[in-house]
């Protein structure tokens, strides 16, 4: 991602540390959403987000760094739309974060690759409850993550913790892991937490498979999730193909058993074209209630 300098990118510290810098970058978009039997069932939905992430490096080699966000969205009147921070140090492929981490389960690499549309959505996505990187205040409590990342040629493995709030003992504790291989034109990925969101016994799994067409950036995925006893499992096929130039479409059919479903079977297609520095992107689904969801808007990184 393109990043705009936010302060000097030269910063030298001590005569025992090399150089520094803090950059910010983010993105911006606006999308027109409808939403069948909402009580406002077409509207528009805007969002603007800044990364702050600011690093050094010593003589030795290793990197520091600190990130935060601050992100905006639309309706969020009175929300405190700071993130908490997270900082880390990384040196031979091997990363480790505290604060507010992306946990494993969550940056499993194939866990939202259904998704379409501006706004990013899927009803193939993870149904059940589990703590993720958190873009805006904490609700309560004294939340404490930590997360390992170690990637080596094809292979990403990663862990996390995270303490909802290490001031109270009786606070139920959140473990997850994630694996990531790229063999060839196939990507795997596989997941599981443990007391997802800090509900005892809240336990999801998660398997995923992606092949890319050689020569091509058009592909075919299945995933396959089990979002704990609530939300039942979900199995999703997924795939992307190049219509024309600067033009992709992506689609997805997805089945889920939970108890409360009107139907079992959802499905979604979506279109996105690039403008070159900015893109146009669109959707249509219909979830499992039987009811249909859609966006149109742009986007633009920076």
């Amino acid at each position: 991602m393109k990043k705009a300098l936010f302060a000097s990118t030269a910063l030298v510290l001590t005569a025992g540390v090399a150089a520094a810098d803090v950059t910010i970058s983010g993105y911006g978009r606006t999308a027109v959403l409808y939403d069948e039997g909402a009580d406002q069932e077409t509207f528009v939905q805007s969002r603007v987000r800044l990364n702050i992430h600011g690093t050094t490096s010593t003589d030795q080699g290793v990197d520091f760094g600190a990130r935060f966000r601050v992100q905006w969205d639309q309706g969020d009147e009175g929300v405190d739309s700071v993130a908490p921070g997270q900082i880390y140090v990384t040196s031979n492929g091997l990363t480790v974060a505290v604060g507010n981490v992306g946990t494993a389960f969550d940056n499993a690499g194939l866990l939202y690759e259904s998704e379409v549309g501006l706004i990013s959505r899927s009803f193939g996505n993870p149904a059940g409850d589990f703590y993720a990187y958190e873009s805006k205040s904490y609700a309560d409590g004294d939340q404490l993550g930590l997360a390992v990342e170690y990637s080596v040629d094809a292979l990403t493995a990663r862990f996390s913790y995270v303490d909802p709030d290490q001031l109270d003992d009786s606070a139920t504790e959140e473990f997850g892991v994630s694996v990531d291989y790229q063999w060839n034109d196939i990507a795997l990925s596989a997941a599981a937490v443990k007391d997802g969101a800090g509900v005892e016994d809240n336990d999801q799994y998660f398997v995923g498979a992606y092949y890319t067409m050689p020569g091509t950036e058009n592909g075919v995925g299945l995933n396959y999730l089990d979002n704990g006893d609530d939300a039942g499992d979900t199995i999703v096929l997924y795939g992307d193909y190049v219509v024309a130039p600067m033009t992709t479409v992506s689609a997805y059919v997805s089945n889920n058993d939970a108890d409360g479903n009107e139907t079992d079977n959802a499905f979604g297609i979506g279109a996105k074209y690039d403008l070159g520095g900015a893109y146009l992107a669109g959707s249509l689904e219909r979830g499992y209630d039987e009811e249909v969801r859609g966006d149109f808007g742009v986007r633009f990184d920076f």
